[in-house]
């Protein structure tokens, strides 16, 4: 076994309440990400189902004049965002809402006048559902003078995307946080290993080993306990997942970049902790 992953094995026996500890911080703090990249990715998953809905939809006065309808029409077909436009005469307003309104059918049929103006239903392209864009889509459309109203459900839309932004901002800040504490310990700990070995550092030293040499398996070890942390916060988080999954709404798992990029993160929080504590401390010795 190379020396310094022995040394760094025997430095988790020589303090396993530190090492527990620096674990469980880095653990926490990836846990408390996973459950928000979870939501997070969630949120996506539904905003993207939910774009594919979008449509805008533009309601025209009744005298409007054909030749001018149709010209509108070929126009808005050629805005960068839009896959298709139809024109829903009041006629055919008036049969959708039967058929959507099946409990109203009886009073529309009572009606002597159509109350249903005729619209555009603008279908945007895949790519194109982001609120700014489908804002001005809307905002073009209702610029001709026959468009009496534009609606494209901008309240909801904006809705979601905040939520997603917020879900995404908390995960950074409480993760932030917990990661921070969990560096500090792990740098307690790296410093408590030197503190303890360093009759046997200075010994080192004289007999001619690198700095690199020695700082090796405090490295390693703060890198295995950052790994250590990783893994347990991927396994609590899968285990609410499935809780979740099970007993609430079924949701789906995050991609495999979001994990692979959790284990690394909790590495890249063991190592830089314990290179820190080690560049700091060793120059003492």
């Amino acid at each position: 076994m190379p020396y310094a992953l022995r040394e760094a094995l025997a430095a988790f026996r020589r303090t396993p309440v530190l090492t527990g500890l620096s674990a469980t911080m880095i653990s926490l703090s990836l846990f408390v990400v996973g459950l928000f990249g979870i939501a997070a990715h969630n949120i996506r998953r539904v905003l993207e189902r939910v774009e594919e809905r979008v449509e805008v939809v533009a309601y025209l006065r009744d005298d409007a004049r054909p030749d001018a309808v149709r010209l509108a029409q070929n126009e808005i077909a050629t805005f960068p965002e839009v896959r298709e436009v139809l024109y829903i005469s009041r006629e055919q307003a008036l049969e959708l809402a039967k058929q959507e309104l099946g409990e109203l059918r009886s009073l529309f049929g009572e009606l002597e006048v159509n109350p249903l103006p005729a619209s555009f239903e603008i279908r945007l392209k895949a790519g194109h559902h982001r609120p700014e864009e489908v804002q001005a889509v809307a905002q073009r459309a209702g610029a001709y003078a026959f468009v009496e109203e534009v609606r494209y459900g901008r309240e909801w839309l904006d809705k979601i995307y905040l939520l997603r932004r917020v879900a995404g901002a908390a995960a950074l800040v409480i993760g932030g946080a917990f990661a921070a504490v969990a560096m500090l310990i792990i740098g307690a700990a790296v410093r408590m290993a030197i503190f303890a070995r360093r009759d046997e550092i200075a010994i080192m030293r004289l007999v001619g080993a690198t700095d690199g040499f020695v700082q090796r398996p405090f490295l390693l070890e703060g890198f295995l306990t950052g790994l250590l942390g990783a893994a347990l916060a991927l396994s609590f988080t899968f285990l609410v997942y499935r809780i979740l999954s099970g007993a609430v709404f079924q949701l789906e798992w995050i991609p495999d970049g979001w994990t692979l990029s959790g284990l690394a993160a909790g590495g890249v929080l063991g190592i830089g902790a314990s290179a820190a504590a080690v560049r700091r401390h060793l120059r003492g010795i």
